[in-house]
């Protein structure tokens, strides 16, 4: 029979239960299930956000988000999108009735106890596909786990079975990056934001040009107003390639740090430019900086009307 067995809500930084169903199966593949839960548990904060792990003939599904992990143990047979429609749903309700400070704040084991009321109703209802049937669209998830399947983990390549000894972190890029995952579509303020930034750095390179010209003709001796030109030609350009990036580390930092460099390079070359010049390079230093902050990489669907 197809069923839900298990639920558990834990803190991902240390693995800290923070509620869970009430226990009632005392078969020893249930039991032997939950020991490899517990197990997970005390590693999320290494593996994707969405994940299955098949032991035997029962099935651990979980996902983390904020800082918590949401799992359960469920029949082998139960639906895959089912069971993230029931983690899902978990995921809402604990986020609307405990704040991030209470759960940051919680020092004992099943804090939250008083949440197993919430989790035996879903429980039930999942377990009741017929009350399910009006009170929950699958359309959703279904589309969101063929765009983005939950990793498929195994004994082996975690190495549950030697305390982890098997795990091998390089798979792994952390919460929310799993091997699908891409980045939100460029939007409109994005291509015009390239487009700027593509232009101030061609006349950065321009003027750079002319000024080795001067250098050349006339001994222009100012070389660092050349060094200028030719570091805010390349802090643009680098800010035009940022935001391709999927999973480019550090991405935001790199953004300011070159805007820092733009600005950094106009209050050099103030003498040679007009306050509508610096104002404009400096403008699209900055504009560009927030729609590389603004591109981030694809979460969940706001609404999966559970």
């Amino acid at each position: 029979m197809s069923m839900v067995l298990f639920a558990s809500v834990v803190r991902v930084r240390d693995g800290l239960p923070l509620s869970a169903s009430t226990d009632y199966e005392q078969d020893k593949a249930v039991q032997e299930s939950k020991r490899h839960l517990k197990s997970l548990s005390k590693k999320l904060g290494h593996f994707p956000d969405r994940c299955t792990l098949r032991i035997g003939q029962y099935t651990i599904n979980f996902t983390s988000s904020l800082g918590v992990g949401y799992m359960m143990v469920c029949t082998e047979s139960y639906p895959s999108v089912l069971a993230f429609c029931f983690l899902d749903e978990l995921q809402m309700e604990f986020i609307v009735s405990y704040d991030t400070n209470k759960i940051n704040g919680a020092v004992r084991p099943y804090s939250f106890i008083e949440f197993d009321n919430f989790i035996q109703k879903i429980k039930q209802r999942y377990n009741s596909p017929r009350s399910l049937t009006t009170k929950i669209n699958l359309a959703d998830m279904q589309t969101e786990i063929k765009l983005r399947p939950p990793y498929q983990l195994s004994t082996s390549d975690i190495g549950t079975l030697n305390g982890f000894a098997n795990f091998s972190p390089h798979k792994y890029k952390g919460i929310g990056k799993s091997p699908n995952q891409m980045l939100e579509p460029v939007t409109l303020a994005g291509i015009i934001s390239c487009m700027l930034s593509l232009l101030c750095g061609a006349l950065n390179l321009i003027r750079g040009v002319h000024a080795i010209e001067s250098v050349l003709q006339v001994g222009f001796e100012d070389l660092n107003c050349i060094v200028a030109f030719f570091i805010g030609t390349a802090a643009c350009f680098y800010q035009v390639m940022l935001p391709v990036h999927v999973l480019h580390g550090w991405r935001s930092l790199k953004a300011f740090l070159s805007f820092a460099l733009i600005c950094l390079c106009n209050l050099y070359l103030y003498e040679l430019r007009n306050l509508w010049q610096l104002f404009f390079h400096v403008t699209v230093g900055a504009f560009a900086t927030l729609q590389i902050r603004l591109r981030q990489p694809q979460g969940k669907a706001p609404d999966y009307n559970v």
